[in-house]
C-alpha cells in the first residue's frame, strides 16, 4: 500500500520510484486526493504486507493491532513521531524510515529566505502586486553578517558551509554535538541569540524542544534580527513570535513550517507583513524526493533478499518478516 494520493504521489514520491516499486511488488495505490488516515488507511491497507507511508499517514497502536497481515511499515520521511513504534514492535511489525536526503534543499531554502528578508523582497513584491507605492529601503548583505544556527544536523552543517562561503560569521547552538569545525563557533543558545543577525531554527522536534523559542528567547534576540524556522512548528511559541515581530526585537521572519495541519505555517503569522511563509516546501526538490522515495524501494528490496535495511527502527522485534520472504 502506497499512501500518497495522485498529486502527492507526483510531488513527493515520483514516477521513477513508483515504477521501481512496481517491478518488485504488487502495489495498491491510493486514488483519492484526501490524506489516507485513520479508518480509511486501515481499510485501504487490509491484506497488504507492506505500507509505504507519507508523513500524514499516522500509525497508532490500533493500526498494528487490526492489520494481522502487515509485516513492514515504511515511512518515506525521517519523522516517525506519529508512528507507535512500541505497538508495532509488540505486533512484530518492522518500522523503517528514510534518511535525510533533503539537507541541501532545505539549506538552500534558508539561504534564499535570508537574502529575501535582508533585502526586503517580501514587502516590495507584495506592494508591486497590489499596485501600491513601494518604499525604497536599504537592505543588508549576508557577507559580514552573523548566522546563528540552532541544531547541527544534516541541514545545519550544510547551511553553515553555505554561510561561511558567503563570508558570514557562523555560530551554532547544539548541546548534543561537539563541533570541531574551525569555521564554526559553538555557543549555548542563550549566548548565540543576542549575537546573530539571522537565527535559523533547525533543531529536532522532541519533548525537550517544545516551545524552544519562547518569549524569553525572542526577547534575547539582537535588535533587527531575522528569525527563520525550517524545522517543526512545535519549536516556536507563535504568540511570542508575533509579539517579537510587532514590538521587537525581530525585523522579520521566514517560516516553512508551523502549527497548522501537516506542519503548514499558521495563517495568522503567514499573513503578517514581515513574514515570508512557504507551504512546507523547503525539501521539495526532485533530488530530495528521489532520495527518500528510492530509499523505500531499496529497503523493500533488501528485506525481500533477507537483509535488514538501514533505517530499520525496531529490527529485534520484527517477528513477521519471515512471511514477507515466503511470499
Amino acid at each position: 500500500m502506497l499512501t500518497y494520493g495522485p498529486t502527492a504521489r507526483r510531488n513527493y514520491y515520483g514516477e521513477a520510484a513508483l515504477q521501481a516499486l512496481q517491478r518488485i511488488a504488487d502495489v495498491r495505490l491510493h486514488e483519492s486526493e484526501s490524506p489516507l488516515v485513520g479508518a480509511a488507511l486501515l481499510e485501504a491497507a487490509r491484506g497488504c504486507r507492506v505500507i509505504i507511508s507519507d508523513r500524514q499517514a499516522a500509525a497508532p497502536a490500533d493500526l498494528f493491532a487490526r492489520l494481522p497481515d502487515l509485516v513492514v511499515f515504511e515511512r518515506c520521511a525521517v519523522d516517525v513521531r506519529n508512528v507507535d513504534i512500541a505497538a508495532a514492535s509488540a505486533a512484530g511489525v518492522l518500522v523503517t524510515h528514510a534518511s535525510a536526503g533533503f539537507g541541501n534543499a532545505v539549506a538552500e531554502w534558508a539561504l534564499g529566505a535570508m537574502i529575501a528578508l535582508a533585502r526586503g523582497f517580501p514587502g516590495a513584491v507584495h506592494a508591486f502586486r497590489q499596485g501600491q507605492p513601494v518604499p525604497v529601503g536599504m537592505g543588508s548583505e549576508l557577507r559580514g553578517a552573523t548566522l546563528g544556527v540552532i541544531g547541527y544536523g544534516v541541514i545545519g552543517r550544510r547551511l553553515c558551509a553555505l554561510g561561511h562561503a558567503l563570508g558570514m560569521r557562523v555560530l551554532v547552538a547544539d548541546p548534543f554535538t561537539r563541533i570541531d569545525d574551525p569555521q564554526v563557533t559553538q555557543l549555548a543558545l542563550d549566548e548565540l541569540l543576542p549575537r546573530a543577525d539571522h537565527v535559523v531554527c533547525l533543531a529536532p522536534a522532541t519533548a525537550a524542544t517544545e516551545n524552544l523559542m519562547d518569549a524569553r528567547r525572542f526577547a534575547a534576540c539582537k535588535p533587527g534580527a531575522f528569525f527563520l524556522n525550517a524545522s517543526r512548528g512545535e519549536l516556536v511559541d507563535e504568540g511570542a513570535l508575533l509579539r517579537a515581530l510587532d514590538e521587537g526585537p525581530l525585523a522579520g521572519c521566514a517560516m516553512d513550517v508551523g502549527r497548522a495541519p501537516d506542519q503548514m505555517p499558521s495563517p495568522g503569522l503567514a499573513a503578517h507583513p514581515r513574514v515570508l511563509a512557504t507551504p512546507h516546501i523547503g525539501g521539495l526538490t526532485p533530488e530530495a524526493v528521489q532520495h527518500q522515495s528510492r530509499e523505500t524501494v531499496a529497503q523493500l528490496e533488501q528485506l525481500l533478499a533477507g537483509k535488514m535495511p538501514q533505517g530499520a527502527l525496531n529490527p529485534a522485534h520484527a517477528r513477521r518478516l519471515s512471511r514477507l520472504q515466503s511470499d
